[in-house]
């Protein structure tokens, strides 16, 4: 299939999360005609086979296309298998390709402006996947300095924005309530926008 044959080989892993200790081998087939795969999403949106014992950009998949098919078909995991451990899944026919992420599955990669001058941010370091941006929506937790954006809700309603361009667009926050507050408001295009720090509270 499409995505198998992006793996060199199966593997055998196991680890212990804070749901239960779990085995699985890359490629298991628990039912006939039915393989599954395991997948780690980083808070840089790279995406790695979860046992790679190196995960950084050479170990990352970089094909774009590739990207795209298994992104875009990313959705919570209600298989009934790892739904704990792997809470999000990628269905490709026979093939079921758990996911599990550092933070959020989604991770927004850059922010440009589109054709119709429209700011449109990227995701998963696909060229196809994205979302419209809401500068009134941006929000940063001041607890761990991270900046969420809602994400499309048929994977989840927020995601991360990649640390680098967190550090770009955090230049234009500000603070009434000072530092230690989140931020009350988002200067963006001549434009000062109210932020709204409360949409992400209960889903964060």
């Amino acid at each position: 299939m499409f995505i198998r044959r992006f793996l060199n080989n199966s593997t055998f892993f196991n680890f212990k999360l804070h749901c239960r200790h779990v085995s699985y081998i890359q490629g298991q087939s628990p039912e006939p005609k039915i393989r599954e795969y395991f997948y780690y999403v980083d808070h840089q949106g790279m995406l790695f086979l979860d046992d790679s014992k190196m995960k950084n950009f050479t170990s990352c998949f970089k094909e774009k296309k590739f990207l795209e098919f298994f992104f875009s078909r990313l959705r919570p995991n209600k298989t009934g298998r790892y739904e704990c451990e792997f809470p999000f899944v990628s269905l490709c026919g026979p093939e079921r390709n758990f996911v599990r992420c550092d933070d959020k599955p989604i991770v927004f990669t850059k922010l440009v402006k589109n054709d119709d001058k429209k700011d449109i941010l990227y995701y998963a370091h696909a060229d196809r996947l994205t979302f419209a941006f809401d500068p009134e929506k941006l929000c940063m937790v001041t607890e761990t300095g991270r900046v969420y954006h809602p994400s499309p809700p048929k994977i989840h309603p927020i995601g991360l924005v990649r640390s680098k361009l967190a550090i770009e667009l955090s230049q234009h926050f500000r603070f009434a309530n000072g530092e230690d507050k989140p931020p009350t408001q988002f200067e963006w295009d001549g434009k000062l926008y109210q932020t709204d720090n409360e949409w992400y509270k209960n889903i964060l």
